[in-house]
């Protein structure tokens, strides 16, 4: 039976030449409903609605080229034996932390150069950036990777009842793997659930996005030490799991840092 089980396309249609993959559709689902929702926020804080729409305009394409720069350097080793797959973004391998990276220097340029708070402009953003997230790790599914550890169908059915589209789509070369994907997806999408309510606790500016780094670094964090994909740093080091606790470290140093020199005075819903 299981030989039987055919993936999902990773291909959503044709047009002549072009080929148009689930994977980017997806990201550009994600990306569209967060900058959707930091639209409609912008308004109420201030920032105006085209705020977003400009920045985004920069942000988007600086952070998947640093997102896939990030994934390459990391497996240099596959890629310099074939430079020609370093441009197939399609094909997966992109690493959130480069395009956490290059959104983070593009956002802090563009606040620099029009004259507007970036840690009001980061906390708008941060739970769009996280339902962005939530929303993308589907484009992995679609691709069938950046899974777990392997697994038994009787697992996925009857101690996680998943629905047969995620089960059969975990069958992968003869073997079932755990849905990471999915936990980082559901992970996510409570974090964003939580920072919409955070909003009406009018932390000090800053700490919505610090809040952001640190409970998606948790979750990824956790769910990495769970991967058979993860970019690594010799042979033990996972490289996000390093990255994730620098970040949940360096975000509360910075927010008690902030506190103390009164860097952090103003609040979310001042003006």
């Amino acid at each position: 039976m299981n030989s039987n089980i055919e993936p999902i396309s990773r291909v959503a249609f044709e047009l002549g030449p072009l080929t148009v993959y689930w994977y980017g559709i997806i990201i550009g689902v994600g990306a569209l409903l967060g900058l959707l929702l930091a639209i409609r926020e912008s308004e109420r804080r201030g920032l105006g609605k085209d705020t977003f729409i400009d920045v985004v305009m920069w942000a988007v394409p600086i952070a998947i080229i640093c997102a896939r720069i990030y994934y390459v350097a990391f497996e240099w080793e596959t890629y310099s034996k074939n430079p020609a797959k370093i441009i197939a973004i399609w094909e997966g391998g992109i690493a959130i932390h480069g395009a956490l990276i290059g959104s983070f220097l593009t956002a802090y340029v563009f606040s620099r150069k029009r004259g507007i708070s970036f840690w009001k402009l980061a906390d708008v953003a941060a739970p769009s950036i996280i339902l962005g997230q939530a929303i993308g790790r589907w484009g992995n599914f679609m691709n069938q990777e950046a899974h777990g550890r392997e697994v038994t169908r009787n697992f996925l059915e009857n101690t996680l009842h998943l629905p047969d589209f995620i089960t059969n789509q975990m069958y992968i070369n003869g073997t079932y793997y755990h849905p990471t994907f999915l936990y980082e997806s559901l992970w996510d999408l409570v974090g964003f659930i939580l920072l919409l309510l955070l909003r009406k606790a009018n932390l000090r500016r800053g700490e919505m996005f610090f809040s952001y780094l640190i409970w998606y670094s948790i979750g990824r964090f956790v769910v990495e030490g769970m991967r058979t994909d993860s970019l690594m740093i010799g042979s033990t080091l996972r490289v996000a799991q390093f990255v994730s606790l620098a970040l949940i470290v360096g975000s509360i140093i910075v927010v008690l840092y902030r506190r103390k020199t009164g860097l952090a005075n103003k609040r979310y819903l001042d003006e």
